[in-house]
C-alpha cells in the first residue's frame, strides 16, 4: 500500500510541475538554444575546412581569366561588298603548277616578279571601297609612285595585312580601325598596269608572306609561317634584290654608250656647211660692189 502511494505521490507532483505555465516555455527555449547551438557549431566547423582549403590552394597558380565574350576575328576579304569582286591575279605558290605560277607573275621593268599577295577588282572595272580585313591598327599609310597609296596594319599574332594601288586613303599612321572599316578606294598603279582598277592585298606573318585565300573566313590565330614559307621568302628577296642591282649597274652604260657621245657628222655636212660659207661670202660681197659703183 505504501509504494502505490508513494507512486501516487510522485505522479501527482508531476502533474503539477508540467501544469505550471512556465514549463513548456522553457523547455522550447532549452530545445531552441540546443538546435541553435548545433547549427552554430556545424557552420564553424564549414569554414574552418574552407579556409583550410583556400590555405592549401594558396600554393598553386590560379588560371588566367578569359572573357568568355570575346571572339576571335576571321580573315575577311577587303571589300565593302565581297561578291562584287573577284581574284585576278593569285598569289605565287611555288609548289603551284607551271600554269598557275605564270599567272601569278608580275611584269614591271622588263622583268616579271612573283605576286606577294592577290591582287582584287570589279569585273567592269570600277572603284570600290576598300576596307580592313581585320582590326589593328596603322602603322603606314603612305603614297608611292610606283605603288600608289600603301596602308598598312598591324593585328595580333604578329600579323600585318598590306593594301596596295589604293587611289586614295582615309586612315593615317596611329589610327585604330575595325573589321570592315573603309581604309580607301581601290586604283591604279604602275606597278601592275595590267590588272586596271584594283587593290593588292597581302597577309603577312613575321615579315613573311602567306597565301591569303588560304586564310580567308580562318581565325588570325591559325596563320603560322612555316620554316619552307619563310626560306622560300628569303630566297626570292636576295633574287629580287640582285635583279635590282643588275638593272641598276646596267643603266649607266646604257645611257653612256647612247646619250653621252657626240653625233659624228657625215662628209655631206662638212661640204653643205663649207658651201653654205662661200655662199654667204659671195652674197655679201655683192652689196659692197654695188656701194662702191653709186660712189664713184
Amino acid at each position: 500500500m505504501r509504494e502505490e502511494e508513494t507512486k501516487r505521490t510522485s505522479q501527482s507532483k508531476i502533474q503539477q510541475f508540467f501544469r505550471k505555465r512556465w514549463v513548456f516555455p522553457a523547455i522550447y527555449l532549452m530545445s531552441a538554444a540546443v538546435i541553435l547551438t548545433a547549427v552554430l557549431w556545424y557552420q564553424s566547423i564549414s569554414n574552418n575546412v574552407a579556409e583550410d582549403l583556400q590555405k592549401e590552394n594558396q600554393g598553386e597558380t590560379a588560371p588566367e581569366a578569359v572573357e568568355v565574350n570575346t571572339l576571335k576575328e576571321n580573315v575577311a576579304m577587303p571589300a565593302v561588298d565581297p561578291e562584287a569582286v573577284q581574284v585576278v591575279k593569285k598569289f605565287y605558290d611555288p609548289n603551284a603548277s607551271t600554269e598557275e605560277q605564270e599567272a601569278a607573275l608580275v611584269f614591271y621593268n622588263n622583268s616579271y616578279r612573283m605576286n606577294k599577295g592577290i591582287d582584287i577588282a570589279r569585273e567592269d572595272q570600277k572603284e570600290f571601297d576598300v576596307v580592313a580585313s581585320l582590326s589593328g591598327t596603322v602603322t603606314n599609310a603612305t603614297k608611292d609612285p610606283i605603288l600608289g597609296h600603301v596602308v598598312e596594319i598591324e593585328h595580333e599574332n604578329d600579323v600585318v595585312t598590306v593594301y596596295q594601288s589604293l587611289a586614295d586613303v582615309s586612315v593615317q599612321a596611329g589610327d585604330k580601325v575595325e573589321q570592315n572599316e573603309v581604309i580607301g578606294k581601290a586604283g591604279k598603279s604602275l606597278y601592275n598596269e595590267e590588272d586596271g582598277v584594283h587593290v593588292h592585298f597581302e597577309i603577312r606573318q613575321n615579315g613573311v608572306a602567306v597565301n591569303p585565300e588560304s586564310y580567308m573566313d580562318k581565325p588570325v590565330t591559325s596563320i603560322e609561317v612555316t620554316e619552307e614559307e619563310a626560306s622560300q621568302e628569303e630566297a626570292t628577296e636576295e633574287e629580287a634584290t640582285q635583279e635590282d642591282a643588275e638593272m641598276r649597274e646596267e643603266a649607266p652604260k646604257e645611257d653612256a654608250e647612247t646619250g653621252d657621245q657626240p653625233a659624228e657628222e657625215s662628209p655631206e655636212a662638212d661640204k653643205d656647211a663649207e658651201t653654205g660659207e662661200t655662199e654667204d661670202s659671195q652674197q655679201s660681197s655683192e652689196p659692197e660692189t654695188k656701194n662702191n659703183t653709186l660712189n664713184s
